[in-house]
């Protein structure tokens, strides 16, 4: 009975090592929303992220509250509203931006890019300002859009590397690895890997115009690309959701590029593959 009582005690120990190593800040820019509180939650729990930033226009001191009575090492911090975005990015390694509108039934690409594009653009040049060498990550939408205006935010400054700015492109690919998995039987993620074009974006994500190109035939299952076009239309199903379903396969993709991001620090690398 006293070894299960203390068996939580060691798992804490673990969550609560003070690795030289893994000390990354991370600053979650649209914290309160309702991608960014359950993201600051998944990192919160990270051992690779000694410090958390989190900011937004409302609501943050309590997310930051709430989240700093987790037991782990992660110091939270939180900051609200434009006169504190520069305190909360100064210092960070990696930046986290959720921040924008969702997407929502009968808005256009072009609605969701009027309304964003001007969002990413005031996070980017902050980041420019403040911590000029973080690494990136983009998750506001349209991805294809925002991702170039924080290129060209940071070429003005004089900062810019290609190899700090990402884009959050994985959920397309955990999505067709998911449905071609329901179709062929397969229990994931030993399911055969699937490979998604994410250019399909560029024809409006979300609409029926979208593109998703699979492949990676195995040896073992000769006829598996032989028999999933006749089943398309039911794996279709999954890439045409109503907006506003999609938050929770999407936040734990976005904690895989920041923990990707915090493990490159974490390793001294410079650059990240992919």
């Amino acid at each position: 009975m006293f070894s299960r009582a203390v068996r939580p005690t060691v798992g804490l120990a673990r969550s609560l090592s003070t690795s030289s190593q893994n000390h990354a800040k991370v600053a979650v820019l649209g914290a309160s929303g309702g991608i960014g509180q359950p993201l600051s939650l998944l990192l919160k729990n990270s051992p690779l992220v000694s410090q958390l930033s989190l900011y937004d226009i409302a609501h943050t001191p309590g997310v930051a509250a709430d989240l700093s009575h987790i037991e782990t090492r992660a110091q939270v911090s939180g900051y609200i509203g434009p006169d504190q975005l520069g305190a909360a990015l100064k210092g960070c390694e990696v930046v986290v931006i959720p921040a924008g509108v969702p997407r929502k039934p009968g808005m256009t690409r072009d609605d969701l890019f009027n309304t964003n594009a001007t969002i990413v653009a005031n996070l980017a040049d902050a980041c420019a300002r403040n911590c000029p060498e973080a690494m990136i990550c983009i998750i506001a939408n349209p991805v294809n859009s925002t991702i170039p205006i924080t290129s060209e935010v940071m070429k003005k400054h004089g900062v810019y590397n290609p190899n700090r700015v990402f884009g959050v492109t994985t959920l397309d690919i955990v999505r067709a690895n998911t449905f071609v998995a329901e179709l062929k039987a397969f229990l994931p993620p030993a399911s055969p890997p699937t490979c998604i074009n994410h250019g399909r974006s560029l024809v409006g994500s979300g609409t029926r115009s979208d593109l998703s190109l699979l492949h990676r035939c195995y040896e073992s299952l000769p006829n598996y690309c032989a028999t999933f076009p006749a089943q398309r239309s039911e794996t279709k199903r999954g890439l045409e959701m109503e907006m506003g379903t999609q938050q929770c396969s999407s936040v734990d993709c976005n904690r895989w590029l920041v923990f990707s991001a915090t493990e490159v620090i974490a390793k001294g690398a410079g650059f990240m593959d992919g």
